[in-house]
């Protein structure tokens, strides 16, 4: 576990450090206007995993992929998107929800998740498959980025099976679950950690740390924050 750390990029954006690999979780990194410059360019990655196609999202995966020579999974929808956004198909692993496959010691794995997803492109928005969650695990530690995602029941599933160290939370509100919310998935997904993700980077965005954290403590569940650019052992 003391080789294990998540680096937050901003948004839902952060980069994690798992069995040796440099796995980055929706790296939206050019136009995110929480994004540290120093965090624009990532030369050294192993592999993407992307929840869903929205531009916050998944917007500037293309161009993080063919940068840094990273793999990148995805929804078989999505995996074809960025197959044509240029990143080389021997690099693309199509994956769907319910399913796994592993980089060296990492298991990555995608739950389901419950959100709308399209992409963006230069003839009109596509279908870009179902929106999901990720599971990252290898040797006794495991991340949930739940993606963007709204409160549901079978988060209690992904608790019995998976029991996350560490979650990361979607809490802004309008387009995915708020503080209240977030804080109950936090609970039935039985980490150790919850850390806000999907938060101040637009004034929609109206969920606070405060907020979640207030929550948490109710329910007994430990809330961390992490600035963007930080970094974080776990």
């Amino acid at each position: 576990m003391a080789n294990s750390s998540i680096t937050y990029a901003g948004h839902s954006a952060v980069i994690v450090e798992i069995g040796g690999k440099r796995i980055a979780i929706d790296p939206w990194l050019k136009g995110n206007p929480l994004c540290p410059d120093s965090m624009q360019h990532i030369q050294q990655l192993d592999l993407i995993v992307l929840t869903h196609g929205h531009a916050d999202h998944a917007s500037d995966a293309a161009r993080v992929a063919k940068e840094s020579g990273a793999q990148l999974a995805a929804t078989y929808e999505l995996a074809m998107i960025m197959g044509a956004q240029g990143v080389p198909q021997e690099k693309l692993i199509p994956m769907n929800k319910g399913g796994a496959t592993t980089i060296g010691d990492v298991t990555i794995r995608l739950t389901n998740a419950f959100h709308s997803s399209s992409f963006d492109t230069e003839n009109g928005t596509v279908y870009a498959g179902e929106a999901c969650g990720v599971i990252l695990s290898a040797k006794g530690f495991s991340v949930y980025h739940a993606g963007d995602t709204c409160l549901f029941s079978d988060l209690k599933l992904i608790g019995e099976m998976h029991k996350p160290d560490v979650a990361l939370l979607p809490i802004g509100d309008l387009f995915t679950m708020g503080p209240r919310e977030a804080a109950v998935a936090a609970s039935w997904v039985q980490c150790r950690v919850a850390v806000p993700i999907h938060y101040k980077t637009f004034g929609l965005l109206t969920g606070t740390y405060d907020e979640f954290s207030r929550e948490c403590a109710t329910l007994g569940v430990e809330a961390t924050e992490l600035a963007p650019g930080e970094k974080r052992d776990f």
